[in-house]
């Protein structure tokens, strides 16, 4: 019998890595391993099977690749929430549509069709990654800054796991809204997999803005803690919020750190 080193459930793994999965990987995959060099913490933390969702800070638009990247070396496939103009791109749009994407439209109405369809993803038995922040942190020192509900909504209506997941190091391929790779030499990217968060304390609570506020918070600590765990550093006592900085909650903002 074929030795299985990474405990991946084979059923799973030809079920979801189908020929269009596997051709857009055998074009960025090697691109991925040319740039970054990859040491992934606790990654047996990984549903082998089912549905769960997968919440990690943002520090780079590289970071999607990273996590992809994660999930697809043990076995599974990642769906992301895009932002729904990526969607009209020539040749990413359909490879978006090809590969299963969610498009997030943000306005408010989009907000209800997003959810919709993260719930349609967990339905069918598949891995959601989201990133809470919404957009890259807009933190100085990249830090995870104030995060947005969603996640913390799909995992309560919909009762499956919310893993919390951290990276560093990606910031230095692709720096924080940049368009232009760092190739060489390649660069160290750590990540780690958190244990599936106890939501217990809000489960079968309203969904009301109090309860998703406190469970977001609770998420972003749990991510915040993991990213300190990568730098060996402590946070900020008190997390960024754009909003009280006068910042936009989308685009770029100047004098970001690399």
């Amino acid at each position: 019998m074929a030795r299985n080193p990474r405990n991946i459930d084979t059923t799973v793994e030809r079920r979801e890595k189908t020929a269009t999965w596997r051709f857009f990987a055998a074009l960025v995959v090697p691109f991925i391993l040319l740039v970054g060099k990859y040491r992934i913490q606790n990654a047996e933390r990984i549903p082998r099977s089912g549905p769960f969702i997968m919440a990690a800070n943002h520090v780079t638009d590289f970071d999607p690749l990273v996590t992809a990247y994660t999930l697809w070396h043990h076995g599974r496939v990642p769906h992301y929430l895009a932002k729904a103009s990526l969607f009209r791109v020539p040749i990413v749009g359909w490879a978006f549509r090809s590969t299963g994407q969610v498009a997030v439209d943000r306005g408010a109405r989009g907000q209800q069709s997003t959810i919709a369809q993260g719930q349609r993803i967990i339905t069918e038995g598949l891995a959601l990654v989201i990133y809470p922040e919404g957009t890259l942190t807009r933190d100085p020192d990249l830090w995870p800054m104030r995060g947005k509900s969603g996640a913390v909504r799909l995992a309560l209506e919909t009762g499956v796991p919310l893993i919390p997941a951290a990276h560093w190091g990606a910031q230095k391929i692709l720096p924080r809204w940049s368009k232009r790779f760092r190739l060489f030499p390649r660069k160290p990217v750590d990540i780690v997999i958190g244990e599936p968060l106890d939501m217990s304390r809000w489960a079968g609570q309203p969904l009301d803005a109090k309860n998703l506020r406190e469970a977001t918070v609770f998420v972003m600590d749990a991510i915040t803690a993991l990213v300190e765990q990568l730098r060996g550093e402590s946070a900020p006592e008190e997390r960024w919020d754009p909003a009280a900085h006068g910042q936009s909650e989308f685009g770029r903002v100047d004098g970001s750190a690399t």
